[in-house]
C-alpha cells in the first residue's frame, strides 16, 4: 500500500467523510482511516443549518446574530465566538452540497423543519433542522455508506481498521505524517502526509480513565456511554505534540438512561452502543422525583439539563413516573428534535408503549396498580410519593405549576392506575471538548499559535462547546462536525 498522500484523516464518520471528499474535490492524494471496521452507521439524521436551500424554499429564516447570541449565552461565553460565527456562516454550503452531491443522486433530500415552537425561556429553539428524509418523507435516508462511496469515487484510499496511534512532527514542529496500527494485528505502519493531517477520532466518552481525568462528574451523572470508539485516541495523539485542549468539559447527554432499582450510580458506567436500558419518554416532561420520592423542579426542561439537576440529587438519579392515560395523549406534550412523536421523531405511541414493554420485561421499568406499590417496587419513599403525586394531581387540575413553572399544556395528572416507573440517569451520545483549533480548523498550541499541518474536526476538537449542549438547537453537533469537516479538508489541500 501506498506510504505517501498529501492529506491524511483519522476518523471515517462525519467530519472525516466529509473532510476526505473536500480534500479529493481539491485534487488532493488522500488516505481516509478509522480505527473500527465500519463507520456508516454513524452518520446524523439531522443536521443544523441557517439559510440552507431547503430552508429557504421553506420560508424559513433564522437571525444569525440571534442565534449566536443564544449559544454564547447558553455556554456563558466559554466559547470562541469566531468559531460560532465561522459555522453559522458555513453551515448551508455543507448541508446544501450534502444533498445535490450525496442525498439526491441516491434518492434522497433534505426534508427542512419549521417548527421551533417551545414558549418559556429556558427551552428556546431555533428551527435550524435540517433532516435527511427519503423521497417521499417517510422515513430517515440512511446515506453513510453514499459518503464513503463518493470519497471513493474522488480518489480517496479508505481503510477501516486502523487506528491512529501518533502524528510525526520534523524538527520544526511540522506534522507530516501519523503512525497508525492495524487492529487486528497490531503492527505498526508509517504514512506521510505533504499537506496535511486532519484528526477526526471523535471525543473522549468510551475511555473511562480519560472521563475520570477530564470529566469526572460525567461518570457519575451518566449510568450509560453510547460511543465505545470514543477513546479519546486522536485527542491524546493532538497533545503529544503541543496541543492546547479545552479546559473545561463539554458533552451531549439524553434523559433515557434507565436502570435497575437498587443501581449505585458511581458504580455504573456502562459503555456499549447496543442502548442499555434505552428509555425514549425520559425525554418528555412527566413527573420526575428524587430518591426520596420528591419532586425536585421544572421537568419542562432540555434534555441534558434535567440530567444536570437529578445529578444533583441523592444518588444522581431521579424516578420517572406515569401512568397508563399518558401514553395515549404524547401528543400534547409537543416535544421536538429526535423526542418528537411520530417521525422524524424515533417513535410513534405504539412505538413508544412498546419500549416500555421491554423495559418492564428486562426489569428496568415497574409496574402497579396503585401509587404504594409503586414506591415499593421502586424503593422509593410510600409516603412522600403518595404525597408528590397527590400535589402534582393538584396542580394539574388547576392549570397553573405554582410549584415550579412548567407550561400548562405539559400538565398531565397521573389520577388512574395502572402506575409506571423507572430509574433514570445520563446516557452520555459524545463528549464535546477537545483540541483547540482555530477558524482555519488548525490545531493550535497555549500559545495560540497554530501547529504546522495539524487539523481538527467534529468532536475531536474543541472551543465551540461548553459544559452542556443546546438541544433545542437540533443537529448542531453533527452540523460543527461535517461543516467544520469540510473547512479542514479544502484547507489542508489548499496547502
Amino acid at each position: 500500500m501506498e506510504s505517501n498522500y498529501d492529506v491524511i484523516i483519522a476518523g471515517a464518520s462525519n467530519s472525516g467523510g466529509m473532510a476526505a471528499c473536500a480534500a479529493a474535490e481539491k485534487g488532493a492524494k488522500v488516505l481516509l482511516i478509522d480505527k473500527m471496521g465500519d463507520s456508516k452507521y454513524l452518520y446524523r439524521s439531522s443536521i443544523a443549518a441557517v439559510n440552507s436551500n431547503a430552508q429557504k424554499k421553506a420560508g424559513i429564516k433564522i437571525d444569525k446574530a440571534k442565534l449566536i447570541n443564544f449559544l454564547t449565552l447558553f455556554a456563558q461565553s466559554n466559547v470562541d465566538q469566531r468559531l460560532l460565527w465561522k459555522w453559522v456562516n458555513n453551515s448551508a454550503e455543507t448541508v446544501n452540497w450534502l444533498e445535490d452531491n450525496i442525498l439526491k443522486p441516491n434518492g434522497g433530500h433534505i426534508m427542512a423543519q419549521p417548527d421551533a415552537g417551545y414558549e418559556t425561556l429556558i427551552n428556546t429553539a431555533f428551527p435550524v433542522e435540517n433532516v435527511i428524509a427519503n423521497a417521499d418523507d417517510t422515513d430517515w435516508a440512511h446515506y453513510g455508506s453514499w459518503v464513503i462511496n463518493k470519497a471513493q469515487e474522488l480518489g480517496v484510499t479508505l481503510q477501516y481498521n486502523t487506528k491512529l496511534e501518533d502524528l510525526i512532527t520534523d524538527d520544526e514542529g511540522k506534522v507530516i505524517g501519523i503512525v497508525a496500527s492495524d487492529r487486528q494485528s497490531g503492527q505498526k505502519t508509517k504514512y506521510y502526509a505533504n499537506k496535511g493531517v486532519i484528526i477526526c477520532t471523535g471525543g473522549y466518552g468510551g475511555n473511562k480513565s480519560l472521563m475520570a481525568k477530564w470529566n469526572p462528574f460525567g461518570l457519575k451523572k451518566n449510568v450509560y456511554s453510547d460511543g465505545p470508539r470514543d477513546d479519546g485516541s486522536g485527542i491524546l495523539a493532538g497533545l503529544r505534540v503541543g496541543a492546547a485542549r479545552d479546559e473545561e468539559p463539554a458533552e451531549t447527554i439524553f434523559d433515557r438512561g434507565g436502570v435497575k432499582v437498587g443501581t449505585n450510580a458511581e458504580d455504573h458506567y456502562v459503555v456499549d452502543y447496543r442502548g442499555f436500558g434505552y428509555f425514549w419518554l425520559g425525554s418528555y416532561p412527566f413527573l420526575k422525583v428524587n430518591l426520596q420520592g420528591e419532586r425536585f423542579g421544572n421537568e419542562s426542561e432540555p434534555y441534558q439539563f434535567d440530567i444536570n439537576s437529578a445529578a444533583k440529587q441523592p444518588g444522581y438519579l431521579e424516578a420517572v413516573i406515569w401512568n397508563e392515560e399518558i401514553m395515549n395523549h404524547l401528543e400534547q406534550f409537543h416535544t421536538l428534535g429526535c423526542s418528537r412523536l411520530n417521525w422524524p421523531g424515533i417513535y410513534d405511541t405504539e412505538g413508544a408503549k412498546a419500549e416500555v414493554q421491554r423495559r418492564l420485561d428486562d426489569g428496568t421499568a415497574q409496574k402497579a396498580d396503585s401509587i404504594e406499590k409503586l414506591a415499593a417496587k421502586l424503593q422509593l419513599p410510600e409516603r412522600n410519593l403518595v404525597r408528590s403525586v397527590e400535589r402534582y394531581n393538584q396542580l394539574c387540575q388547576n392549570k397553573e405549576d405554582s410549584d415550579f413553572g412548567k407550561e400548562p399544556y405539559r400538565m398531565f395528572p397521573i389520577e388512574k392506575g395502572p402506575y409506571y416507573g423507572i430509574i433514570l440517569g445520563g446516557r452520555l451520545l459524545a463528549t464535546l471538548d477537545g483540541l483547540r483549533i482555530n477558524t482555519n480548523m488548525q490545531v493550535i498550541d497555549k500559545k495560540g499559535n497554530a501547529i504546522p499541518h495539524l487539523y481538527a474536526a467534529g468532536n475531536a476538537s474543541g472551543g465551540f462547546f461548553w459544559g452542556s449542549y443546546p438541544d433545542r438547537v437540533p443537529g448542531l453537533a453533527c452540523s460543527r462536525a461535517q461543516t467544520f469537516g469540510r473547512l479542514a479538508g479544502k484547507n489542508a489541500a489548499d496547502n
